[in-house]
């Protein structure tokens, strides 16, 4: 199979969204799919025009999120060298400039972009071929783009995840999305990163408005609880805080569950 950019990405979505499947060889009557399925127009349409540009045949969108053909020529091709089905996928080997578009393809599919400023920032996907995934971060490599995976736990399914302010800005030079509510969460991840230090106020009225409106209060512990992923937020905020006679505690390193680093702040909802 020869891979062009339309090509790439054509494949990228049927390894993701997609499927390639013909009936069992008991029943008489024969067929051959090739579809995508996905309840965002855009990318139902950017697959139809690829394939149209590819294949010289229009696959039809149906209301079901769903744009596909019926056609055994096709089938053959695809189905020649590679599979489709969800634990048996490859990434093909392709150049720089075609890996983009099937990235793009499978992350506007698979993927999801996750923003919590001050705590998680990340780009995910998850999906039950390992070495598929595997695949993916050597090829996310290559375009100096760093990357995680790890197993999901009580589940066959492992997660791939791409964090940090570099490395998010890499993926949306080098891949980005098509996929509109995720190209817009991506943008507003990476500009979340602009205002990351604290302005700690001096009064203590400030100071203790302040605390209530970064803190979460756990009921449980009778504790105030601010998170942050930089230390000196937090470390100038304790010293802010005892410069009034306020008791608190600073904890951390800590890692969520998508392996983001954070600290925490504690403190006696008293006060």
């Amino acid at each position: 199979m020869k891979f062009d950019k339309n090509l790439a990405a054509i494949h990228g979505y049927l390894c993701s969204d997609g499927y390639v499947i013909k009936n069992p060889e008991t029943q008489k009557h024969k067929y051959y799919y090739i579809g995508l399925r996905n309840f965002e127009e855009t990318l139902l349409k950017d697959f139809q025009q690829k394939f149209t540009q590819v294949f010289g045949i229009i696959p039809i969108i149906t209301n079901d999120g769903r744009c596909k053909i019926q056609n055994k020529e096709i089938y053959t091709f695809l189905t020649k060298d590679y599979s489709y089905y969800s634990y048996e996928w490859k990434l093909p080997k392709l150049n720089k400039e075609n890996l983009r578009y099937w990235l793009r393809a499978f992350f506007d599919s698979e993927g999801w972009v996750e923003n919590q400023p001050g705590k998680s920032r990340l780009i995910g996907a998850d999906c039950c071929n390992e070495s598929g995934l595997a695949s993916i971060k050597i090829e996310l490599s290559r375009l100096n783009i760093a990357s995680t995976i790890h197993k999901r736990a009580g589940r066959i399914l492992w997660r791939l995840n791409i964090c940090g302010l570099d490395n998010l800005k890499m993926f949306q030079k080098q891949i980005n999305f098509i996929h509109p509510q995720k190209s817009q969460k991506l943008n507003e991840a990476i500009n979340s990163y602009k205002d990351y230090t604290w302005k700690i106020p001096r009064s203590k009225k400030e100071l203790l408005r302040f605390i209530h409106q970064k803190g979460k209060i756990r009921l449980n512990r009778c504790q105030l609880q601010i998170f942050s992923i930089k230390l000196h937020n937090l470390s100038r905020l304790k010293k802010a805080l005892n410069n009034y006679n306020i008791t608190c505690k600073v904890f951390g390193p800590w890692r969520n569950k998508s392996g983001s680093k954070y600290y925490c702040l504690t403190m006696k909802t008293e006060v």
